[in-house]
């Protein structure tokens, strides 16, 4: 009897502690990247998106190489601490994304939808950016987004 009031016990403290875990605004993927909730406006209402927060160079440089699946509203998000033209290429990238390049401002400057995977063609920001938002081909179109649309990302500036 005493056993079972142990064994009751800690499976209480266990799901309460999941359950407090999964109130935290900041969770973390299984890649071990801190996630957090976007949110892309767009003339057909506000789209949120999971996404995984790439920060360091590291991070930034494997992205989301070696996938092969995305699941549906997921994402990445590359944070720069600072604003600058970048480029992105699919290289190791098994499957095809939509590039959001979010500028200072927070809105898109470009979209480039449907990058090949595996290609080793550097896909340019077009203009100085903030961050860039990878999404599963096709989402960019879905959502209706177009480059002058704002995205939240206020997140990245709380680090």
């Amino acid at each position: 009897m005493n056993m079972s009031r142990r064994r009751f016990g800690a499976f209480w403290l266990a799901a309460s502690l999941a359950a407090f875990a999964g109130f935290h605004s900041q969770q973390v993927a299984a890649t071990g990247l801190a996630t957090e909730t976007l949110t892309v406006n767009t003339a057909s209402g506000q789209h949120k998106f999971e996404v995984e927060i790439a920060r360091t160079e590291e991070e930034q440089a494997r992205g989301l190489m070696h996938r092969r699946y995305l699941p549906p509203d997921r994402g990445m998000i590359f944070d720069y601490a600072d604003v600058r033209p970048v480029s992105m290429w699919m290289e190791n990238t098994f499957i095809s994304l939509d590039i959001l390049f979010v500028g200072p401002d927070s809105k898109i400057i470009r979209i480039a939808e449907r990058a090949e995977p595996l290609s080793r063609r550097f896909i340019p920001s077009g203009g100085p950016v903030r961050a860039v938002i990878e999404l599963n081909a096709g989402t960019a179109s879905r959502i209706g987004a177009k480059v002058g649309d704002k995205v939240d990302i206020s997140f990245i500036d709380r680090k």
